[in-house]
């Protein structure tokens, strides 16, 4: 009941709603960008506030129909770590570590997202993880992608769509558990 009436709130854009979200879910949300943050303990307050802010922007999006608004927000919480990492690795690799007075073991990160990564795609066949990683991590475009493939720019679009649909089912049945 308290959840349909903060989500209430939150579509109604009224701050009442997330202060009922941060009460309640705060201490999960943070757990679940530490988890997959890992080391970069520096970036958890911020990846925080942009969960919740992403949560506030995207309400409409949540259909209770087909996940609870628990497992709803902790999907937000995950991708939101998975993309303040790569951000982390994109400065990283522009920055000069020799002018820091830390170290980061950049290929220890890589290898964490990719773990993550394939954990998201295993639900995928060999040729649409491949198209995945093309259009949503190599920003290439559909074209170049069924070109390159000889498909269709419709069959591209289908997979895309048919491999999110696999993906975030099997999410929903593993947060189920």
């Amino acid at each position: 009941m308290k959840d349909k009436l903060m989500i209430k709130y939150i579509k109604k854009k009224n701050q009442k709603g997330m202060e009922i979200l941060i009460d309640q879910y705060n201490s999960l949300i943070t757990s679940v960008i530490r988890y997959h943050l890992g080391s970069l303990v520096n970036y958890e307050e911020e990846c925080v506030s942009d969960t919740l802010l992403a949560i506030w922007d995207n309400v409409e999006g949540f259909d209770q129909d087909k996940n609870t608004f628990k497992n709803w927000i902790c999907a937000i919480a995950k991708y939101k770590a998975i993309d303040y990492k790569r951000k982390y690795l994109n400065k990283i690799e522009i920055s000069d570590l020799d002018e820091q007075n830390y170290y980061i073991d950049k290929n220890l990160l890589k290898i964490e997202i990719q773990e993550e990564l394939n954990e998201t795609l295993k639900f995928l066949s060999e040729g649409d993880k491949e198209i995945f990683r093309r259009y949503y991590l190599n920003d290439e475009s559909v074209i170049d992608i069924a070109n390159d493939k000889k498909l269709a720019i419709s069959s591209v679009h289908s997979k895309l769509s048919r491999g999110k649909a696999k993906i975030r089912k099997s999410l929903l049945n593993e947060g189920g558990k």
